[in-house]
């Protein structure tokens, strides 16, 4: 039987959505996904799916599971195929569950738990108590989070060798830790306030403990144990839990004490990754709270460099409607203090105004970063797209793409470099060595990509309304797309040029003559052509390059699907199928 850290570990890594979305078209509706059902013929969708409770139900057959249950029904399989099938996916290896010996290990767990809780009302744990009470926490907090005090020597392993429990499950636990040196065993944790790590079922499976004086390091954390993947846990969790789905928010901060904090400021929603950055894993529990945890930060040189590092990893993992804010506190200040100086309206407020990941992301790119070169203007540019090509989700990837380089080309409308030589240096820069790409691309796609752009240069009145879709489609040829934002940048001052015009003034004052030279043979087309409508022809263009990038994508499918014949890769093709045979009825409507 798989082990029950195996089976969190796939719930976790595999959101349960996701899943079902490969078999089941689903729509999202408030905080639950529904769709027609798999296992019975329906005509009205009466079958949902909780991802944050882990769960889907239908209405209309009363067919009811998990992700495990699910695969077991769609695929007629039996729970261990359905784990091994699960387990393949992500590349986890199952590990087997010996129920006696994990209910051992929690027991110990447990036992240390109440010991350390029984110490920090004894005299030893005094300094412990005092210094959570002068930190602002009340006894019921206290109590609520179960928080206890590790006193010197090696009292808590010898306390529990008394009690039974042998030098192999209090090593296998990582209350006590060998000595190099053919010595005794010692505590793991000494003259240390414990904060026990729980499970989502509350269950104590590790301990954090805050150094008292000057003992180094200041935070530790248990070792990896059977019980214990930091990575795939988060402190507070099962205290935030019901709080957190109620109110629709989850508030991830830095440590420990700040969860405390928070929880007794009446922010009850708060939790702590264990020492790390992010993880998937991580990222996946926290959606099923809310579908944009807050990250809050302190406000100082390293909060803000925390925050960089968090939104740089967040990015891998983004999924549609998927996302995170973030908030920084006060410069020197972190939650317990601005709580304790300004009260928990001001973090209220802070939380109320925190900023999309779009928004922090933008702030990176510009933070140190001068902008009064073409060459450093240039290289914000390539950050842009450097740190895009980290989304792993193409349409995110793409509508990131688009809004950052829309807030670019802002920046060179500013009043600072509103005048004409100023943007000509700019453009003529980021073309010094596109404009050759274009020259040496005669694939179809490119020849695609020019037509289209020599259309939008011969009719400005489209460029301007599709400029942003137009780069958005080209974002593959980035000399094509750059000198449509060029042409776009030029109409703003002067909305009533024509294509000849436009053409003109891009040759002449831009740099631009090598592309339009290669563009030549489409634009002389295109500007001799009589178009009645070219909104319309504009229309049919991007259908037709879309139909292009679809037909490439199910030609890979088929190749594919010769070495996997497997349902994901079968599904997917047929989606895309699906997808063009709607594309050709657009066409249709729009055919002259």
């Amino acid at each position: 039987m798989p082990s029950s850290s195996c089976l969190d570990a796939l719930r976790a890594r595999l959101p349960l959505a996701t899943v079902i979305g490969q078999k089941v078209r689903l729509t999202r509706r408030g905080r639950e996904y529904i769709g027609l059902c798999p296992f019975h013929n329906e005509k009205t969708p009466s079958f949902t799916v909780n991802e944050a409770k882990g769960f889907f139900h239908c209405f209309g057959c009363g067919a009811h599971g998990d992700l495990i249950g699910f695969v077991m029904q769609a695929e007629g399989l039996s729970f261990l195929d359905a784990v091994q099938r699960l387990s393949q996916a992500v590349g986890l290896k199952v590990t087997k569950h010996n129920p006696n010996r994990n209910q051992q290990l929690l027991d110990v767990m447990e036992m240390a738990t109440a010991f350390y809780e029984q110490q920090l009302r004894l005299s030893t744990g005094r300094i412990g108590l005092d210094y959570l009470h002068g930190r602002g926490l009340d006894d019921e907090l206290i109590l609520s989070f179960r928080l206890g005090f590790a006193p010197s020597g090696n009292a808590c392993g010898a306390a529990l060798r008394r009690a039974g429990i042998n030098e192999k499950l209090l090593t296998e636990v990582g209350l006590v830790r060998q000595s190099e040196r053919d010595l005794p065993s010692y505590d793991t944790f000494r003259e240390r306030i414990i904060f026990p790590i729980t499970d989502t079922q509350g269950r104590v499976i590790a301990f954090g403990g805050r150094a008292l004086g000057a003992a180094h390091p200041k935070y530790l954390n248990s070792s990896a144990t059977p019980l214990f993947r930091k990575g795939a846990v988060l402190y507070g969790l099962a205290q935030a839990r019901s709080s957190a789905l109620a109110k629709g928010v989850v508030v991830v901060t830095e440590g420990y004490m700040d969860v405390l904090s928070l929880a007794e400021a009446g922010f009850p929603y708060a939790v702590a990754p264990l020492g790390t950055t992010l993880t998937e894993e991580q990222m996946i529990i926290l959606w099923r709270l809310a579908p944009e945890p807050i990250l809050c930060f302190d406000g100082d040189t390293a909060g803000r460099r925390a925050a960089t590092h968090a939104a740089d990893r967040v990015l891998r993992f983004l999924k549609p409607g998927l996302s995170v804010r973030f908030a920084l506190l006060p410069e020197g200040k972190d939650p317990d203090e601005l709580v304790r100086t300004e009260g928990a309206s001001a973090l209220a407020t802070i939380l109320s105004r925190a900023l999309p990941l779009y928004e922090r992301v933008w702030q990176t790119l510009l933070e140190g970063r001068p902008l009064e070169t073409p060459e450093q203007l240039a290289a914000l540019e390539q950050g842009i797209n450097t740190l895009t090509s980290r989304i792993a989700d193409r349409t995110i990837r793409q509508h990131y793409r688009s809004l950052l380089h829309k807030r670019r080309r802002a920046l060179l409308r500013a009043p600072g470099w509103s005048s004409k030589q100023a943007r000509r240096q700019v453009f003529c820069h980021q073309w010094s060595d596109a404009c050759r790409s274009v020259s040496t691309a005669p694939r179809m796609q490119d020849i695609a990509d020019c037509v289209l752009a020599a259309f939008l240069l011969a009719y400005p009145q489209v460029l301007v309304r599709h400029v942003e879709q137009a780069t958005e489609f080209l974002a593959g040829n980035r000399a094509l797309a750059n000198m449509l934002e060029v042409a776009a940048t030029v109409l703003a001052e002067r909305s009533d040029m024509d294509g000849r015009s436009l053409v003109s003034i891009l040759e002449r004052d831009y740099g631009t003559a090598t592309a339009i030279g290669t563009l030549r043979r489409y634009l002389t087309a295109a500007l001799q052509r009589q178009c009645s409508d070219p909104e319309a022809d504009y229309q049919r263009m991007l259908l037709a390059l879309h139909e292009q990038a679809l037909t490439h994508d199910i030609e890979d499918l088929q190749t594919l699907l010769a070495t996997d014949p497997s349902p994901e890769v079968w599904q997917r093709l047929q989606r895309l199928q699906q997808e063009r045979s709607q594309l050709h009825k657009n066409k249709e409507l729009l055919l002259p």
